[in-house]
């Protein structure tokens, strides 16, 4: 009897290990394959021809008539803003203010004089009312009289370039006709002309890019800035694009563009793909199971399928987004909220996963 009891405890001492190594099988963390989630095809997008303008363009004119003594730029010079460009001849207008200049000495002086009596009762209020509206009149035309001598100076009211010159020295011009043409150097515009089933729906407009034909390669993106209300002869609507890429070599003024506009996605949803064994069923939904790179973990998420492809993925519409990691092999053996860890990816000399 005590050798039997000897036997049976050599054998329970041997079943330990092996009960204990098995339940540690068990709490194994499992690998799973997974893949990322993608955007699948495109978003609606429509594209038009454009044309590059100045961000700020100005015909610019005396506010004067008169000889213009000197035009100091030419077509295509570089200018600042506040640089003078062109000057009239002066002598009429210092004649002028300096006639009105002596004109103002003495009615200033007579006004003073007759306001200092009135304060000691010296004269009446009648004579005090002249003299105070005698001195705002002539201070009125006074200054008048000196922005006209400063006006006869065109300057410019922005950096830029000057696009032409339609008058030389000495001939003569009235006030208001353009001198000096100049096109500011901000950020250049574009234009395109949108119908208006596109303008129905320009609440809809997420991005837009444009290209240019002498920039093979380079895609310059835009911004908006702005849709005209009404539409043209042409029962189109003007819209004005401003290129956000700050580089050295922009689009010139005049140059033509093809400008892409891309739409939001229906409902702020994007389509996606992902591969066919991702997807299972729980309670006739379809499922999948969603790796969290934080928690390392699957958590299930139900999904809407909107078509099966024939390269073996399959179109979901709903309950995904791009970037997102779903576990694609042996679905039906994990179970909410299990840790997992991801399959390495093969490398490219072991094709086949086979080492």
């Amino acid at each position: 009897m005590k050798h039997l009891f000897i036997v049976l405890a050599a054998g329970l001492a041997l079943l330990t290990p092996a009960c204990s190594h098995k339940r540690t099988g068990r709490e194994a963390v499992r690998t799973v394959k997974t893949d990322t989630v993608r955007t699948y095809g495109e978003r609606p997008h429509v594209t038009f021809p454009g044309k590059v303008k100045a961000a700020s363009e100005a015909n610019l004119a005396f506010r004067l008539s008169g000889p213009i003594m000197k035009v100091y730029v030419e077509a295509g010079s570089c200018v600042k803003k506040g640089q003078v460009l062109a000057e009239m001849d002066a002598r009429d207008y210092n004649i002028q203010l300096e006639a009105t200049e002596a004109e103002y000495k003495q009615v200033k002086a007579e006004a003073e004089r007759i306001i200092a009596l009135y304060e000691k009762n010296g004269v009446t209020p009648n004579d005090y009312d002249k003299a105070v509206y005698g001195l705002k009149q002539i201070t009125a035309k006074y200054e008048a009289h000196r922005n006209a001598l400063a006006d006869v100076k065109l300057c410019a009211p922005f950096d830029g370039y000057v696009q032409k010159c339609f008058f030389e020295a000495n001939e003569t011009v009235g006030a208001g006709t353009p001198v000096v043409s100049m096109i500011s150097t901000g950020a250049p515009e574009v234009e395109i002309n949108i119908p208006s089933s596109d303008f129905i729906r320009r609440d809809k407009f997420d991005s837009f890019t444009c290209t240019v034909d002498i920039y093979p390669g380079r895609v310059f993106p835009l911004e908006l800035a702005g849709v005209a209300q009404k539409a043209n002869l042409n029962q189109l609507y003007a819209v004005r694009l401003r290129i956000k890429e700050a580089a050295q070599q922009l689009p010139s003024a005049g140059m033509a563009v093809m400008v892409n506009v891309v739409f939001k996605p229906e409902n702020n949803t994007a389509t996606v793909s992902i591969p066919l064994s991702a997807v299972f069923e729980v309670n006739n939904a379809s499922t999948v199971w969603i790796y969290s790179e934080n928690t390392q973990a699957v958590a299930s998420r139900t999904v809407q399928l909107s078509s099966v492809l024939t390269n073996g993925m399959v179109v979901v519409s709903e309950g995904l987004q791009a970037g997102e990691v779903v576990v694609t092999a042996g679905v039906h053996s994990l179970h909410e909220g299990e840790k997992v860890k991801l399959l390495p990816a093969a490398s490219p000399t072991n094709v086949g996963g086979m080492l």
